[in-house]
């Protein structure tokens, strides 16, 4: 079966950062980072659920009035998670704007904000738009182990790091991801559909193996089904395996307590996106800006363990040179 989770970058490398993540099967979408995020059509911005915020330098927040002005006036809950002082941010954005008339609308658009404290501890506001975005149901939760999400099927995880300020850095893992073997599908004489995502549900339950599961489908006009044990469907369709993990990385210096912070984070993740700013003969210019070489993005990743590195975020005075970031990048992954 194809990966759940399909990430791609939302502008070239030398835009702003971010990393759109789409959910194969689902309406759903996830974003890390929220600068120029023009290049998305409408219709995908508004599949994103969850949007993750490193910090709010204008490159990785810019994109946030856009989300509002397509989100307006549809029946939808967005959350947002970001640094320390990030749910004071996001309620001077919102009051920024005039909201006189939208306690007329059919709909309240709410957006939740969660700001995360290096302590562990989190705060959240609400805001709706049918009570002109005042923040309220204020809360003040502790996170165990980074965890911001945890889902039936995926976590989202985040940490500290240090760009001169706190930056996060975020991991989406798949629990696990159970693949349907069509060779034993077609012996079974079996069609494909629906029913075959809530077998895979059932399995990562770990529902008892005499629950009668029910598989159906549509033939001719008629819906067809046909009862089974889950356990038989579980031992002779399909196979489970460890779950895709995707990791992404930007605005950090490289001292001792990032990267053994990075390392953990990315340890054999599928996908790390990691910026690569500066060539590794600018290592001090780097430094003094908190940034990562190419280097040194890829000695991280390989030292992660990572199976593919996705580099971005270069610095525009290597326009022309793009070729020379990605060979030392990939010099250093590959060893």
């Amino acid at each position: 079966m194809p990966p759940l989770f399909h990430p791609s970058l939302v502008n070239g490398p030398f835009d702003d950062p971010g990393v759109y993540v789409d959910f194969l099967f689902e309406r759903r979408a996830i974003l890390f980072d929220l600068g120029d995020i023009s290049p998305i059509p409408p219709r995908k911005v508004l599949r994103i659920s969850d949007i993750f915020v490193s910090h709010t330098h204008v490159d990785h927040f810019i994109g946030f009035d856009r989300v509002v002005r397509l989100c307006l006036g549809r029946e939808k809950r967005l959350r947002l998670f970001g640094p320390p002082g990030f749910t004071g941010q996001v309620a001077h954005r919102l009051a920024g704007y005039t909201w006189n008339l939208v306690e007329s609308y059919p709909t309240d658009f709410t957006v939740l904000a969660t700001e995360l404290h290096p302590d562990g501890t989190a705060r959240s506001l609400e805001f709706h738009c049918q009570r002109e975005f005042v923040p309220e149901n204020g809360q003040e939760h502790r996170l165990d182990d980074g965890i911001l999400l945890d889902e039936e099927t995926f976590r989202v995880r985040a940490t500290f790091l240090d760009h001169g300020i706190p930056c996060l850095a975020f991991a989406l893992e798949e629990k696990q991801h159970v693949n349907i073997l069509k060779s034993r599908l077609n012996e079974l004489g079996l069609p494909t559909g629906q029913w075959l995502r809530e077998l895979k549900t059932a399995v990562l339950r770990e529902e008892p193996d005499d629950r009668p599961f029910r598989a159906w489908w549509g033939e001719g006009g008629v819906m067809r089904e046909q009862l089974f044990p889950l356990g038989e469907l579980r031992d002779s369709l399909t196979r489970t395996v460890r779950g895709q993990k995707i990791v992404y990385v930007t605005d950090v210096g490289l001292n001792d307590a990032n990267a053994v912070r990075i390392r953990e984070l990315a340890r054999e993740a599928d996908w790390l996106f990691i910026e690569t700013t500066f060539l590794d003969e600018e290592a001090e210019r780097a430094r003094e800006r908190s940034h990562l070489t190419a280097r040194q993005a890829g000695e991280l990743a390989r030292e992660a363990g990572v199976a593919r590195v996705m580099p971005f975020h270069f610095s525009p005075k290597y326009r022309g040179m793009e070729e020379e970031l990605r060979r030392e990048m990939e010099e250093a992954f590959r060893g």
